[in-house]
């Protein structure tokens, strides 16, 4: 099963509203979110993009899912450009988002049932695989309740199994466990655990630094749209933990960007 993933010097920029550039003059009319951002991921490796908020993790993920595209730049799934053949590569990734919004109208099972036939995902397959996933994460007693009316952790396990309807070998969660309870929480993680022992190729964005030590082959800290450091679980935790690593780095970062402001 492949699953090689690509980032090569991807840069996005953004214009600022009028009320932003009132806030930040310095920036001019437009703020990068990223610059010239480069990494790779290996068929089966989970990789941990960690970051402050505003980093650039949402864009630089909405951009591989082919979502979002860049100014310049490019990613490859499996040798294929995400600018080239994004159809090709969505049947490829599974991709979580907070900004991914359900509709309140719809009840999980039809929401299952809808996004799993918007990949062609065979039905009887995908009855197979939702009743495999509902009864995993405890959905099943709200399968035919109206999304709206669940409760925060429920709907993101919804639409985390939702994400995953047409079982795709590279999945990219951002912020996976947020909103869910502890209970919930230990679910996900070991659900990812599975997925990883499955040769997934894993994308995980997390503030959560002990899930990104128990999870990631590899992490890479990204500040304002820069990679400043990737390596190795193992190496980066020889010395210290995850979060002492981060920042070390980060305090490097904000010193040196003091210093180029004076």
């Amino acid at each position: 099963m492949s699953g090689h993933l690509a980032v090569m010097n991807l840069t996005k920029t953004f214009p600022l509203t009028g009320k932003q550039r009132k806030l930040m003059p310095e920036a001019g009319a437009k703020i990068k979110a990223l610059d010239k951002l480069s990494f790779n991921v290996g068929q089966g490796e989970v990789f941990g993009l960690l970051g402050p908020n505003g980093a650039g993790k949402t864009t630089t993920m909405r951009i591989i899912a082919t979502l979002l595209k860049s100014d310049s730049g490019d990613v490859f799934v499996d040798g294929d450009s995400v600018k080239e053949y994004p159809f090709r590569i969505r049947r490829k990734i599974g991709f979580l988002s907070g900004d991914l919004k359900l509709e309140d109208f719809f009840t999980p099972a039809y929401l299952f049932d809808f996004f799993s036939s918007l990949r062609d995902v065979p039905k009887a397959q995908a009855l197979k695989r939702r009743e495999q996933l509902f009864e995993r994460f405890g959905i099943n007693e709200y399968a035919h309740k109206k999304f709206g009316a669940l409760s925060s952790g429920m709907k993101q396990k919804v639409s985390f199994v939702v994400s995953i309807t047409h079982d795709p070998k590279i999945i990219i969660f951002d912020e996976p466990t947020n909103g869910m309870d502890i209970l919930a929480a230990r679910t996900i993680t070991e659900f990812l655990l599975e997925l990883k022992k499955q040769g997934k190729t894993i994308i995980l964005s997390t503030h959560i630094f002990s899930l990104a030590e128990k999870i990631c082959d590899r992490v890479g800290f990204i500040i304002n749209g820069k990679m400043l450091y990737s390596d190795s679980v193992r190496q980066t935790l020889d010395k210290r933990n995850l979060e002492e690593a981060f920042f070390l780095f980060y305090d490097q970062f904000r010193q040196l960007h003091a210093e180029a402001a004076e």
